[in-house]
């Protein structure tokens, strides 16, 4: 097992995101500093990550002389390529059209950096997001500082990458199937998605039939994540949700947590269930009263997420043209995309059922949240697989199943909307990350973050650089 990291004694130090700004305005650091030590760590170890979708480091470095402002004035971040930024193209991990780069900000973006993040480029990520990990027939895969002969996992591989291996503290990343949640669960990193229109979005996300995308950030340290979502909703605020607010500390509400071990459709590995049993130990310990119970779906709830899922790369393939115009060809599109697209085209008449089993979901998640505060699931079925395991050029139902086996708890966050965490809670026997995961009721956010900090405060979390 190969880790890698960039950490060093430069100006980035050790320090997270709000370590970051507080150097900045004492004066200990400039901005220019760091920026420069970001792109060197980028540059360091990115030749083995492949994380890096397209750099933008003379507009980084112009920016860093005259930063925006913004409580995150001046730290570097990264922003995932299936969202539109001004200047630079985006792309969607595909090789099936040509993208020239964006006249504006799309709506994420613009919220996004006008909290004071300072863009270095765009992350990869697995074609158009569909595959739990970032491979790419041409371009090979996004791997995990942690033992680069894993996957760095799921479409948000790129920006977890680099902020695992420290060079960014914190990067852009979303959520349709656990994207934000299953990297940090891969690479020992906090993972929030959001409760369903929490923060702005790109008009492509809103107009879903069921909204299963959110976007958010993967972090070091709870107080960035909890810092992200003070800072974004002082930009843009859905005035349907309360806000989250300034989350510092724990919270002291002692919480009715249930203990789920079995995914949709699959069973947690036995060492999973063992990690995820003494998670709920450690919360029992803490005061919180802990119940096991069995998860709160249909049996058929992962049929009609694939299905779901599946009817989103059939929009993709029959609109390609028009969507990335004349550059679009088909046959470039990886046996994933082609596969859940043929799925899809074969049960057009069963999706509008789908549809109404995933939007009812947030109604049974709804009741089980009235009676448990929090939810205790491993954040995957399994531990990590190995680079290769998921080659976006194998059969297409090899490539399903294999996913289905890993992604087994995630999902369901997306169909309900309500918000989930993943925290690098637990290693495996061979030394990998194995994040935990939390669910609460919708608008909760503010709850996960507190118990995020007590059990941070607890037991802290593992470091690459200590590894």
């Amino acid at each position: 097992m190969t880790r890698l990291h960039a950490f060093t004694d430069d100006a980035l130090a050790d320090l997270d995101a709000t370590g970051i700004v507080a150097a900045l305005r004492s004066g200990e650091l400039s901005v220019p500093e760091v920026v420069e030590a970001a792109i060197a760590r980028t540059e360091a170890v990115d030749a083995a990550l492949g994380a890096v979708a397209h750099a933008s480091y003379d507009r980084a470095r112009a920016e860093a002389r005259r930063p925006r402002g913004g409580w995150f004035a001046g730290v570097p971040t990264f922003l995932k390529d299936n969202v539109d930024v001004a200047g630079m193209p985006t792309r969607h991990g595909s090789d099936a059209f040509e993208a020239e780069p964006e006249d504006a900000d799309g709506d994420f973006a613009r919220m996004y950096l006008a909290t004071g993040l300072l863009p270095l480029g765009k992350t990869q990520l697995s074609e158009f997001g569909f595959s739990g990990a970032a491979d790419h027939v041409r371009l090979g895969p996004v791997r995990s500082p942690w033992s680069t002969d894993h996957y760095a996992g799921a479409s948000s591989a790129g920006s977890a990458a680099l902020v695992a291996a420290g060079a960014v503290p914190i990067a852009h990343a979303n959520d349709g199937g656990g994207s934000i949640r299953i990297p940090a669960s891969v690479n020992g990193l906090v993972g929030l998605k959001p409760t369903r229109g929490r923060l702005a979005q790109d008009r492509i996300m809103r107009e879903m039939p069921v909204r299963i995308v959110s976007d958010g950030v993967l972090t070091r340290s709870v107080r960035d994540t909890a810092a992200f979502y003070r800072e974004a909703e002082k930009v843009w605020r859905n005035p349907r949700l309360a806000p989250v607010g300034d989350v510092t500390r724990p919270g002291r509400a002692r919480l009715r947590v249930a203990v789920v071990t079995r995914g949709i459709g699959r069973e947690a590995s036995p060492e999973v269930r063992r990690l995820t049993l003494r998670t709920a130990a450690l919360l029992e310990s803490l005061g919180h009263r802990v119940e096991e119970v069995e998860p709160p779906v249909p049996p058929s709830f992962p049929d009609h997420f694939v299905r779901y899922w599946s009817m989103l790369a059939l929009v993709i393939t029959r609109r390609g043209r028009k969507d990335h115009g004349p550059t679009w060809d088909p046959t470039r599109l990886d046996n994933l995309t082609l596969g859940l697209a043929r799925h899809a085209a074969r049960s057009l008449h069963r999706q509008p059922r789908s549809i109404a089993v995933l939007r009812a979901s947030r109604r049974t998640a709804a009741r089980h949240h009235a009676t448990y505060d929090v939810t205790l699931s491993p954040t995957l079925a399994t531990e990590t697989p190995r680079v290769g395991e998921l080659r976006p050029d194998r059969e297409y139902e090899e490539i399903l199943e294999r996913l289905m086996d890993w992604v087994a708890f995630t999902p369901l966050a997306n169909a309900t909307g309500e918000p989930s965490i993943s925290l690098p809670l637990a290693t495996t026997a061979s030394g990998l990350p194995q994040g935990m995961m939390l669910g609460a009721g919708a608008g909760r956010e503010a709850r996960l973050l507190q118990l995020g900090h007590e059990l941070e405060e607890a037991v802290g979390w593992p470091r690459i650089q200590d590894a």
